[in-house]
This record gives structure tokens, sequence and C-alpha cells, in this order.
């Protein structure tokens, strides 16, 4: 392939370079979903970081930018479930006002469902 163009992404060392970037992504996801149920607790680190991840990811894959990955689409789905298991047991020992915790997990929802059409559509 070579270089197919002038912008940032549009030679073989960018694409792996992208390739990196998504397959760590997705790694950190895969281990915190994977990991202690507690660490993707709402109010933990990896409870914030993991829909940040899966939207990076998201905003990424829209590009169609050669290097670009995502996960299969059945292990968002998993990892939706997971995770909003582990969300929904949490949430309420935080007290959140319900307005915040219904548009809140509205958002989850959404992040999750459209990395999954969007993984999906890749595959067709």
């Amino acid at each position: 392939m070579g270089t197919w163009g002038s912008g940032n992404f549009d030679d073989d060392t960018a694409a792996d370079h992208l390739s990196m970037v998504t397959d760590r992504l997705i790694t950190e996801v895969a281990e915190a979903m994977s990991g202690d149920p507690v660490r993707i607790e709402p109010d933990e680190y990896w409870g914030v970081a993991v829909p940040c991840n899966l939207e990076l990811l998201h905003l990424i894959a829209l590009q169609g930018l050669v290097g670009a990955c995502l996960p299969d689409p059945e292990v968002i789905a998993d990892w939706k479930a997971r995770y909003l298991a582990v969300w929904d047991a949490a949430i309420d020992g935080l007290e959140p006002k319900p307005a915040f915790k219904e548009q809140r997990r509205a958002v989850l929802v959404r992040t999750f469902d459209q990395l999954h059409e969007l993984a999906v559509r890749e595959l067709a």
C-alpha cells in the first residue's frame, strides 16, 4: 500500500499507529471488564474510563480510517450486559438525583449501542 494520500492517516505507518491506538483502547476495556466488578462501579476509575474508551473507539471508527479496529459485536454486547449490571447494582449507593441517574444510564446504553451498531456494519 505505502502512501495513498497527503493526510495524516494516509500511509501504512499511520494505519499501524491507529491500529495500536485502537487496540490499546480495546485492551483496556477488556481488562477492566474481565476483572473485579468493583473496578467498573460508577465512582471508580474504570467505571468512568470504559465508556470514554468506547466513545473514542466509536469516534475514531466513524472516520473510516485504515487501521481503526473494533471489537466483535458479541464482545460489545457482553461488555454492555456486564457493565450495566454493575452500574445498576451500584448507582443507588451513590444517591444520585433521579434525573441524573436516568439520563446517565441512557447515555451509557447509547454508548454501547452505537459502538455495537458500527461493529455490526463493519462486518457486513
